[in-house]
């Protein structure tokens, strides 16, 4: 009779033959080499964070500029959001076509996107008319939301699965730098160029500013345009896609539906936190600067603290390698927690004016530690805990998770307050709200597996071994245009030629 581990011996058994049994390994490249395209696939996600932080900084000068008009309107709400539900269509569409069609073209077509609807959104009008150009911005920040949506499945992904040419220790880190650490850039451009322009503006210039602004955001997608035309497909999608096969999607649901829905849930508690507070600091700053703050002074303060997302990242990075993804994802958790309920409880003496220094250091600590833990780490999880086959659906559905949460966050902070209606109180509540969550969150990646350097490649060996223990043919992986199954010679064929030669 066989017991219970008999069954899992064997399963460990077929993954061990799985991994000896497939293509040698990828061949390590010259750094430079190696680098290239991870820069490129991953480095468009800086215009997913100057173009969402650069929204709030608009949003506040359009208060400014059409008083009553815009900050009683639906389009005060719609406008800081709209472009995160786009991103969701972006994600899910994207993710699709990065799997069955091309990882290149699918990041290419998202960056011409991209592109042309920033520049309609800078360029936004309708006859003299405020509303009708609030609706006819809102309408182009969704297009803008599509482009930006394609970068995470084709980019992240691609960028992950080309960290497998680097070297051994490091391959995390680079993910890391080429990613999330060009988000949070985006996001310090996105406070610092509002600055700039406002003070080139003498604070006057109102619609001359938020064009500007936004303008600037096509910058660096067109170069990044140019660049992406020498990429090629990363080795591990060429082995192991199935862009020519039917995907059994069953087995896949199967398989991978409770890490889905972990990963998943972790980003939108994220991103609920992360993007609301990054589009809201500039108008909690003016909250507490009131009707006597001008916008370079605003725009100034919200610099210094998106700054802090920088160290957070940037120095965040190399413990993803040293202690692993997961783990470092829950001591960043655990560490902002506490220092989000320290903020909420001093928050009245943390929000005076004369002490805005201090309420920007401490925010920025608490900023910082996010990028530590899930900031760094949830894309990370999302890429590297999937097969290839359908990494970018997987990885699509995952960080369109996280912008729902990011929409209803956008959404949900307006109305995180205090009954009277206290300012003071309204923002404690925000931090109380955030703190909480990150606990939450930390308990959920408890559940995720490890992440180790070689995981893609282990990972698809696994799930190799999960679809012909259920009777899908692999050869189907990797198989090639025009190319059928019944061309290619039959596993067991190759294993007699394999015994032969032994």
């Amino acid at each position: 009779m066989k017991m219970f581990w008999n069954k899992k011996d064997e399963e460990q058994e077929a993954v061990a033959e799985a991994i000896a049994e497939a293509d040698p390994p990828i061949d390590r490249k010259p750094f430079m080499q190696a680098i290239w395209p991870v820069l490129a696939c991953g480095a468009g996600l800086f215009s997913d964070g100057y173009v969402n932080n650069v929204i709030g900084s608009v949003s506040t000068t359009l208060g400014y500029e059409y008083g009553d008009v815009y900050s009683n309107s639906n389009a005060a709400s719609i406008v800081p959001a709209i472009a995160f539900a786009g991103t969701v269509v972006g994600q899910l569409f994207f993710g699709y076509l990065s799997d069955k069609w091309s990882r290149k073209d699918s990041l290419l077509i998202s960056t011409v996107i991209l592109i042309i609807f920033t520049a309609l959104a800078a360029g936004s009008y309708y006859r003299g008319d405020p509303v009708g150009m609030f609706n006819i911005l809102t309408a182009w920040r969704f297009f803008v939301g599509i482009g930006i949506g394609g970068e995470y499945p084709a980019g992240s992904v691609s960028c992950a699965e080309s960290t497998g040419e680097l070297k051994g220790g490091t391959r995390n880190t680079w993910f890391i730098l080429f990613t999330n650490s060009m988000i949070d850039w985006g996001f310090v451009f996105g406070a610092f160029v509002p600055y700039v322009v406002a003070a080139a503006a003498h604070n006057v210039y109102y619609s001359t500013i938020w064009r500007t602004s936004l303008g600037i955001g096509v910058v660096f997608p067109l170069v990044l345009f140019v660049l992406r035309l020498r990429l090629k497909e990363p080795e591990e999608f060429s082995r192991n896609s199935m862009k020519h096969a039917k995907t059994p999607y069953t087995l896949v649901f199967k398989y991978y539906w409770f890490r889905l829905l972990i990963v998943s849930l972790i980003w939108f508690i994220y991103d609920f936190s992360a993007y609301s507070f990054s589009i809201y600091s500039s108008t909690i700053l003016s909250n507490i600067y009131g009707d006597t703050g001008v916008l370079t002074t605003i725009f100034g303060w919200n610099t210094v603290i998106n700054l802090f997302y920088i160290p957070g990242t940037m120095l965040g990075a190399p413990l993803s390698d040293r202690l692993g993804p997961r783990y470092t994802l829950i001591l960043g958790l655990v560490l902002q927690s506490i220092v989000g309920f320290i903020m909420a409880g001093c928050y009245s003496k943390l929000s005076h004016p004369s002490v805005v220094g201090g309420f920007a250091v401490v925010y920025g600590i608490f900023l910082s530690l996010g990028e530590v833990g899930p900031g760094n780490n949830i894309g990370l999880l999302a890429a590297k805990t999937c097969a290839t086959g359908v990494r970018g659906q997987y990885y699509g559905i995952a960080a369109a998770f996280g912008k729902v949460g990011a929409f209803v966050g956008t959404y949900a902070f307006k109305h995180i307050a205090a009954p009277d209606g206290d300012p003071i109180r309204s923002s404690q509540y925000k931090f109380y709200v955030s703190s909480s969550l990150c606990i939450f969150s930390a308990g959920l990646a408890l559940l995720l597996p490890h992440i180790g350097q070689d995981t893609i490649t282990k990972e698809d060996a696994e799930f190799r071994a999960y679809l012909e223990r259920k009777g899908w043919d692999t050869r189907q992986l990797g198989l090639k245009k025009d190319a059928s199954v019944e061309s290619l010679p039959d596993e067991s064929e190759d294993n007699a030629v394999t015994d032969t030669k032994a």
